[in-house]
This record gives C-alpha cells, structure tokens and sequence, in this order.
C-alpha cells in the first residue's frame, strides 16, 4: 500500500517556505522521516502504517519536492537540515528519532552531529555517505537527466533503483514523484549535495545509530558505507538487509519497519 492511512496534512511554515506535511499515530519517541532525492513523504508510507500503532510518524515534502514549495534556491545539506531542525520546534517534538533514506540520510547526520534537544537515536536507511561523491560530468548529467522523462525513470527503477519486484501503484508513485520535482532540486544533489564534505562535523554524533544497507544496493553499496560512514560515526552500526536494493523503504518496507522497531525497543 502506498497511500497513507488516515492521513493528517499540515502546511508548516519553515524557513521562509511551506512544507507538506504528514503525522500520523501517537507515542513516543516521535519518528521523524526524511525522503530521498526524487521522492516525497509517501516513500515512506508502507513503513509508517507499521510502526504508527506505537509512534507519532511524521514524514514530509522536503522543499522542491511533492506538495512542498519550490523555491529557487535553498537546496544544500544545510538548508535542508535546517528545514528539518525548525520543523522539530515547530511540531514541538521533545523526543524524537531521525531516520533519513538516501539524500535525507546525509541530511539526517548532519542534523544529528548538532543536534537539536531531544534526539535519542539516528536510523538511517540506505544513506549518502558523509563524505564527497565526485561524479564525471558524463554522471552528473546522466543522473539528471534520468529525473527528466518517465521513459528515463522507468529504466531507472529497473535497472539501478530496485532489487525488488514493485507493484503497479508504487511504481507509479515513484515516477509521480520524480518528475514532480522542481529543477533546482533535481540539480541541487549531483551538483552539490553529493560534494558536500560533512564528515568532520558527523564526528559529534553521539546517540546510537542504526545503518541500514540493502544487499543488493547499486547506488549506496554496502562496502561504501562501511568505508565512508560507519567509521565516521562513533555510534553507528550496520546491519544488511538482504535481497533489497536503494529503495528499501518501498521494496521491503515489514523489513524495514521490523528493524525500526526492533532497534529502538532494544
């Protein structure tokens, strides 16, 4: 299922921007989640649906993306965990986890090496390592151009984004959230997120953190992670989660969700 059930939409003024806005359950910590480049709070609504019995979830349109606004600038690592940082005053979240996929994954370890009050633990879910990804410019143009057509998108969730069979309605999803996003935020990543050093600050971190990498992943391989994050997070271990690729969250989320509440009930 990828639609949320019993969905509460907020607009929330951040920044300067609105941002698209989902909560949903009760129960504390609250979960807050952090999408990919090129997807919206819907990634992770299959996860939310299993852990919002226990947890107040809240996931939301990172600016650029989704229901969100799109202005033209505003799109680094740390803009973006500045969103995030002043949505948690915002929402008045005293204790809260943050579980960052992909793109959000770096911004989540950059919000967490401050980190706001309250924060008890750090997930995150096929993430970007803190360190800098140099791209050709043959990739960095491959990279955005294959956000620019449902053809390139289609091929893309086949052939790099998923280990995993999809359903018809998550696959739609997952285009539908692609191309929807607006151009500053399609160049933002390969263009300068991905350069971002932020290895020296995610040194700081120091609630427990919990990677998790598909087996299968082509974009953040498991050997990747072990070498440019783990080591740089003091706190951070990794479990493999098998037969999965880049998109977890939507190709396995009971697995997912399983390993969320497993890690922050022990």
């Amino acid at each position: 299922m990828s639609k949320f059930q019993n969905d509460s939409f907020t607009k929330q003024k951040v920044n300067g921007i609105q941002l698209n806005v989902r909560d949903q359950g009760r129960g504390e910590p609250s979960l807050l989640f952090l999408h990919y480049w090129g997807g919206s709070s819907r990634t992770w609504g299959p996860v939310i649906n299993k852990l919002k019995t226990d947890f107040r979830c809240v996931a939301y349109d990172q600016r650029g993306w989704g229901e969100s606004d799109r202005p033209e600038t505003g799109y680094s690592v740390q803009d973006l965990a500045n969103d995030a940082e002043e949505l948690i005053r915002l929402l008045g979240l005293t204790r809260y986890v943050l579980i960052g996929h992909s793109m959000g994954g770096k911004v989540a370890q950059l919000l967490a090496a401050k980190p706001p009050g309250g924060l008890e633990a750090l997930i995150l879910v096929a993430p970007a390592p803190p360190t800098p990804i140099s791209l050709t410019e043959a990739e960095r143009k491959q990279r955005i151009q294959a956000y620019e057509n449902r053809e390139a998108v289609e091929f893309l969730i086949q052939n790099v984004l998923t280990a995993v069979p999809l359903s018809d309605e998550i696959r739609e999803q997952i285009i539908e959230d692609t191309l929807k996003g607006a151009t500053p935020a399609k160049y933002a990543w390969p263009e300068k997120g991905l350069l971002e050093d932020i290895s020296r600050a995610v040194g700081d971190i120091c609630v427990p953190t919990l990677v998790l990498a598909g087996e299968n992943d082509q974009v953040e391989k498991i050997d990747l992670l072990e070498r440019a994050l783990v080591p740089n997070i003091p706190t951070a271990r990794i479990t493999t989660i098998p037969e999965t690729g880049h998109l977890s969250p939507l190709e396995v989320p009971d697995k997912i969700a399983s390993e969320i509440r497993a890690f922050l009930r022990g």
